[in-house]
């Protein structure tokens, strides 16, 4: 007689694995509204991002009040405000000296194919109805806001001045004010930031436009590293 195969008997699944878990109804609560938060936040973002985003470039801007001094400083960059923020604070009678800070020369410079930027600020100033006897060069092959400071305060030191103008476009402002107090700290110089604005885009604005996006993040970033480096 042949014998009779051995039969297995399946064991029966188990509740848990046949029947998937379900969420407690107190954690499925939490994750629900949590996720609808997040998405009416979003919607509110997107909603009033104008006054959002106006409040947050309003918050960024430094503009100080004008009040007279002995210099007005002009930063390298900016061809397109800063030196005729400059030629209009010196014609409204707030300093009777400009300082142009001489950037490195660009290998076009150098080969004769383009004007240097000093120069062409130089001639803005000149053409805005600033005399040539008003204007003085500052610093050696500068490339950065830092070592414009750093020109800036070496110029103190052979020059008995007590406060300063520096005009810059609008999301530069807060860098600037920093860097600059820092740097003339101990010397007894008040400073003076004066937020010009640019052509491209507006503080009312300044999101929609590509140039106003780049501007602002630039600042934020080098905000940061300027902090950290400096």
């Amino acid at each position: 007689m042949a014998p009779q195969p051995s039969t297995i008997n399946p064991q029966p699944a188990s509740a848990s694995s046949a029947v998937p878990r379900k969420w407690p109804r107190r954690l499925r609560s939490v994750v629900l509204w949590s996720g609808g938060l997040v998405v009416l936040f979003a919607a509110s973002c997107f909603v009033f991002r104008a006054p959002i985003l106006r409040a947050v470039a309003a918050a960024w801007i430094v503009n100080d009040p004008l009040e007279k001094a002995d210099a007005i400083v002009v930063l390298g960059g900016g061809l397109e405000t800063r030196p005729f923020a400059a030629a209009r604070l010196y014609r409204d009678g707030y300093a009777p000296r400009i300082l142009i800070a001489r950037p490195k020369a660009s290998p076009t410079d150098e080969l004769g194919l383009t004007t240097r930027e000093k120069e062409v600020t130089r001639q803005v100033l000149l053409k805005e109805g600033v005399p040539d006897n008003a204007l003085t060069d500052i610093g050696n092959d500068v490339q950065s806001t830092y070592e414009e400071s750093l020109a800036v305060r070496d110029w103190l030191k052979t020059n008995h001045a007590t406060r300063l103008i520096v005009p810059t476009d609008v999301f530069h402002t807060r860098r600037v004010r920093w860097l600059f107090r820092k740097q003339l700290k101990g010397t007894g110089v008040a400073l003076t930031v004066e937020a010009i604005p640019v052509r491209e885009y507006t503080v009312a604005d300044w999101w929609r436009h590509e140039q106003g996006l780049v501007a602002f993040q630039n600042e934020v970033l080098k905000s940061v590293y300027y902090h950290l480096k400096y």
